[in-house]
């Protein structure tokens, strides 16, 4: 047997993975928290010269999932955009979700039936190497100035997210013959899902890309921390971006939150030390203010987050579901609730150690009363028996 025998077979897919043509685009999201909350009816109306809709996923399975209160979707118009060397128009859309977060989206197309690795170095200028900040800030602005009258309490917060799905309608091999999504391995994707230039090992695939689902012979949704790829030959079917938007934006308001609190309690530190040393603390009325303002902060946490978590339900395990559920996990929801709910315990504990205090600091004051009155009286008692 020659040493050419021993030769390792090459792999089919790689070859025809190598040989793919694709057509798709890439999707960039930019979400932005503008409020405490947002009245979508009264945005619908504000927004009704661009068509606005209330939409929601539409597969069949798609009943597993309950929305309450589904976001507005609003086409803003198009942009020209240089990515790379070349310059395309993108059309810039919006989701606008009632918990107080807008979602602006950039979807650029990719140049029609681009080689596999042509495409990955698109979405690379997208994602990696094109700046497109100052488009989002500007949408945001023109948006926001149209809805204002919907939003609660107006304020951008300092935090917002960003993330980017790879979508791809049509996999073909070099001979216009569609190919399997499992011709994608994660070598394959993983230089455009991770942006890495080199190869990883097994073992860092394995790490970086652990969700991979299907649920037609003919679709594909690998979810990171930072985007997605999903393929679909359906273009109108847009369920799985839909559903990682939605997840996006839960976590930018757990985030905006986390970060309030972060900012709160070293205040309230402040103010507790404060309130000890004034005057109205002899008689347990410095904290009055203090108690109001900690209360309200607790209530209104609370009930935001709980109205974040409650906007998306999912009854059933599903495809779309565990989609939903991959991409929380990733996002690490479960991380940033325990931090919002491990602060909020703190604030209540102070609250509950500031209104014993001043209970005390009351029933004190009460007690040294009766014991002035009760002398007062023996006084005027005995001043009277002279």
């Amino acid at each position: 047997m020659s040493s050419t025998d021993l030769r390792p077979l090459p792999d089919p897919s790689a070859r025809a993975v190598a040989g793919a043509r694709v057509t798709g685009a890439a999707v960039v999201y930019r979400l932005y928290d503008v409020g405490y909350e947002i009245h979508l009816d009264r945005a619908l109306d504000l927004l009704a010269t661009s068509a606005p809709e209330r939409v929601r996923p539409v597969r069949g399975e798609a009943q597993a999932i309950q929305i309450a209160n589904p976001p507005v979707t609003v086409i803003l118009g198009t942009e020209r955009v240089a990515i790379g060397d070349a310059s395309v128009d993108a059309e810039v859309s919006a989701r606008i979700f009632d918990f107080g977060v807008v979602s602006l989206r950039l979807r650029v197309p990719a140049p029609a039936g681009a080689a596999w690795s042509a495409y990955v170095d698109f979405g690379y200028a997208v994602d990696a190497r094109t700046d497109l900040t100052p488009l989002f800030e500007h949408q945001r602005r023109l948006l926001v100035e149209r809805i204002t009258p919907a939003i609660v309490r107006p304020a951008l917060a300092p935090v917002a997210e960003d993330y980017v799905v790879f979508r791809l309608t049509r996999l073909v091999d070099a001979l216009g013959v569609p190919l399997s999504v499992d011709a994608l391995r994660d070598e394959d994707v993983a230089p455009l899902l991770l942006s890495e230039r080199r190869a990883l090992s097994a073992g860092a695939r394995h790490e970086l890309l652990p969700h991979r689902f299907s649920y037609y012979v003919d679709d594909l949704a690998l979810v990171t921390w930072e985007n997605a790829l999903v393929v679909d030959p359906a273009p109108e079917d847009t369920d799985v971006e839909y559903v990682l938007e939605f997840a996006n934006a839960q976590l930018l308001e757990l985030r905006v939150y986390d970060a309030v609190l972060d900012a709160e309690l070293p205040a309230m530190y402040g103010r507790v030390a404060a309130a000890r040393r004034g005057r109205r603390a002899l008689l347990g009325r410095g904290y009055a203010a203090l108690l109001g303002a900690l209360q309200t902060l607790v209530a209104e946490s609370t009930e935001l987050v709980e109205r974040v978590e409650n906007a998306l339900k999912v009854t059933d395990d599903v495809y779309l579901a565990r989609v939903y559920s991959a991409a929380l996990e990733i996002f690490r929801g479960r991380t940033w609730r325990s931090g919002i709910d491990r602060k909020l315990a703190i604030i209540r504990e102070t609250y509950a150690m500031l209104n014993a205090e001043a209970q005390a600091w009351r029933a004190e004051a009460l007690e040294i009363a009766i014991i002035v009155l009760i002398v007062a009286e023996l006084v005027v008692a005995l001043a009277g028996g002279r």
